[in-house]
């Protein structure tokens, strides 16, 4: 069972639209909708913005649908001078940038339990998922997506994610949702297209560019899945 997760309606409208056969079931305020896209057998769901959200989807997901990978997609802003609004990034790891502990001797972001800042996301998920960006004429970059429950939209926050995570973009659910999958042991990746700069100007280019930059990671999951339905069908 492959999982899909995004936090607002734009970013998974299209994608449950493709279900066939599907069953809907509310767990925790949360709509999941279960069937099939191409023969794959998914799960989608609309977690709402922010890290509890998005574990308790993902948790969810795991523990009732008995999700075996779950891909997080949506938009996110840009950390870096190098992503530009419509590219997309496929994270290689995430972090939880507003997880401070460091008056306890530990650095920023450091996760207790799995003892690490970055938690890695799964190689083959991700390389695929690239693959198919690129069939899909995408501009791609590969590096850490940031999340937090903060709307970024301010140069020096921006550069401090920049600069102590060395991340590449910044939003609100991938890192919960990887936390939450690391813990399970379940393999996840994290798709992002960009709609804004993440600076001054976010405010004004988010309302802009989000349903632009939602509708190219929808078309990329929507490509992964067909080749999923070919791998099935050889």
């Amino acid at each position: 069972m492959l999982g899909i997760i995004g936090a607002m309606d734009v970013e998974v409208a299209a994608v449950k639209a493709k279900v066939c056969d599907e069953a809907e079931t509310v767990i925790a305020g949360i709509t999941f909708v279960c069937g099939y896209i191409e023969n794959v057998m998914v799960t989608v769901a609309q977690c709402s913005p922010g890290k509890v959200n998005a574990a308790i989807c993902a948790q969810i997901m795991i523990d009732n649908f008995k999700a075996d990978k779950i891909i997080n997609i949506g938009v996110g802003c840009s950390l870096s001078s190098d992503v530009v609004v419509k590219n997309v990034v496929i994270a290689s790891d995430v972090c939880e940038y507003d997880i401070d502990i460091t008056a306890l001797g530990e650095p920023r972001g450091f996760i207790n339990g799995l003892n690490v800042i970055k938690i890695k996301t799964d190689d083959e998920l991700s390389e695929a998922l690239s693959r198919c960006a690129i069939s899909c004429g995408e501009k791609i970059h590969r590096g850490t997506i940031a999340s937090g429950d903060t709307f970024i939209a301010d140069n020096e926050l921006k550069t401090f994610l920049s600069k102590q995570f060395d991340a590449v973009c910044g939003e609100m659910e991938g890192g919960a949702i990887g936390h939450t999958c690391a813990c399970n042991g379940v393999p996840f990746a994290v798709l992002r297209s960009i709609s804004d700069g993440g600076d001054e100007q976010a405010q004004m280019d988010y309302p802009t560019f989000k349903t632009v930059a939602a509708k190219i990671s929808t078309g990329i999951i929507l490509e992964y899945i067909k080749t999923q339905n070919d791998q099935i069908k050889l």
